[in-house]
C-alpha cells in the first residue's frame, strides 16, 4: 500500500495509427479515459497528457494535426512526468507512450501495464 495517492499518467495511443482522422483520435482518447476510473478507484489520481495538451493547442489556434502539435503533445507529457509518481501504459503502438515509459524509467518511476498491478489504498486511506 502507498502512504499517499499517486498521480498516475495514463499513456497509450492517441494519434498513432489514426492517419490524422479526428474520429479515430477521439476513439483513442476515449480508450485512455476509460482507464481513468479504474485508476481513481484504486485511490489514486489519473492524468492524461492530452487533457492538458489539447487545450494548450486550442489556445494557440492549433489542433492535434497541426505542425505545432509535436511541440506541445510530447513536451506536455514530459512536463507532467516531472510531477507524476507512476505511469500506466496501455496496449498499442505509440511513440509518445513509449517515450513516457522511457522517461518514467529514467526517473525511477514505476510503470504498470495493467490497473491490477497498481497498489491500492484502503478505504480509510482514501477518505
Amino acid at each position: 500500500m502507498t502512504d499517499k495517492p499517486m498521480l498516475i499518467l495514463i499513456a497509450g495511443p492517441y494519434r498513432s495509427g489514426t492517419d490524422g482522422d479526428p474520429q479515430a483520435m477521439a476513439t483513442n482518447l476515449a480508450r485512455l479515459e476509460a482507464a481513468a476510473w479504474p485508476v481513481f478507484a484504486t485511490g489514486h489520481l489519473p492524468v492524461i497528457g492530452e487533457w492538458v495538451a489539447l487545450p494548450v493547442l486550442r489556445s494557440a489556434g492549433a489542433g492535434p494535426n497541426d505542425p505545432l502539435a509535436d511541440q506541445v503533445l510530447y513536451p506536455t507529457a514530459e512536463r507532467l512526468l516531472a510531477h507524476c509518481d507512476a505511469v500506466l501504459r496501455l496496449p498499442g503502438d505509440s511513440t509518445g507512450a513509449d517515450q513516457d515509459v522511457a522517461t518514467a524509467r529514467r526517473r525511477g518511476l514505476p510503470v504498470y501495464y495493467d490497473v491490477a498491478e497498481i497498489p491500492g489504498r484502503t478505504a480509510q486511506e482514501t477518505a
